[in-house]
């Protein structure tokens, strides 16, 4: 069996249109069809951490437009033909063996006989926009927040982000979402995170994370609007075109590079932002912080 060769993207770049030949199409479980080209500059829900929703756009063959109503990660292995979607793939994302393949998903079956034609692929910019917004929000919250809570930790945790401050974004993340408006993001306070090293509770340096709460929040925002005003360059960083290349959001702040591995979209320069803001609620029993993160385009 021949497989599909694993889709090429240019989202990473910011395109948001391309042209490439239709390669297949595939019903799905659900009723809906997933057309399948050989490049794409649309950016489809990642299976293995969904936190970037899909793209949504059109597809237009021979004059025909089809709407693309979601956008998945698919993968077809060398046994079998079937296209798996999401959860049903039983290998981890990568796997050399499989095909790792964008799916456009439509509505309705397009016409028989597009596939070998050219589509013309369009991506919504406008909300491509907002979510790359949140995103690189999302990622400048990391590393505010890291700094903000480096008092906190007693000891080294054994992971630093690119400012040498302890981690706590990635060690203590349970959930990261963005949408349109805001990023949010849940980090777990538990047992784990405080044999590492994290102190919730007040000691003679601090006071209790409940009521420092209000401090670290300004702190954490006045870092956030220093960084939109220095109008810092981001990039993706990625090594080949393939869906499934490990891909670095980089971005040069003031203070020096910052890389985190990241799979989505985002903004070319921080100022195309005119405000970014957080805001931190933590649970009454203190075992969970929420950040809400909300961009503000210029």
């Amino acid at each position: 069996m021949t497989l599909l060769p694993t889709t090429h993207v240019s989202f990473p770049a910011g395109a948001v249109t391309g042209e490439s030949p239709v390669l297949a199409v595939h019903p799905l479980a659900d009723g809906r069809y997933a057309v399948v080209t050989g490049a794409t500059p649309f950016h489809p829900l990642d299976h293995t951490w969904p936190d970037q929703p899909a793209d949504l756009g059109s597809l237009t063959v021979a004059g025909v437009g089809y709407p693309v109503v979601d956008c998945v990660t698919g993968a077809v292995g060398p046994a079998d033909p079937t296209v798996l979607v999401g959860a049903d793939i039983p290998v981890r994302r990568g796997d050399e063996e499989w095909s790792w393949l964008v799916l456009h998903v439509l509505a309705a079956a397009p016409a028989d006989d597009v596939v070998g034609q050219v589509a013309e692929l369009r991506v919504d910019a406008e909300r491509r926009g907002l979510l790359s917004a949140s995103h690189s929000g999302c990622h400048l919250l990391a590393l505010a927040l890291n700094a903000a809570l480096a008092p906190r930790w007693r000891k080294d945790p054994g992971r630093a982000d690119a400012f040498g401050n302890p981690d706590f974004d990635s060690l203590a993340m349970a959930s990261s979402v963005m949408d349109t408006e805001a990023s949010t993001d849940v980090y777990r306070l538990g047992k784990s995170l405080r044999k590492k090293g994290f102190t919730v509770e007040a000691t003679e340096d601090f006071p209790a994370l409940a009521d420092a709460l209000p401090a670290l929040t300004d702190a954490v925002n006045t870092q956030l609007a220093a960084w939109v005003a220095a109008d810092a360059p981001v990039r993706i960083e990625v090594p080949g075109p393939e869906l499934t290349a490990r891909r670095q959001w980089h971005c040069e702040l003031p203070a020096g590079p910052a890389e985190i591995a990241c799979g989505g979209t985002h903004l070319h320069r921080l100022g195309e932002l005119a405000e970014l803001r957080t805001e931190l609620l933590l649970t009454a029993d203190g075992s969970e912080l929420t950040a809400v993160t909300r961009p503000k385009r210029a």
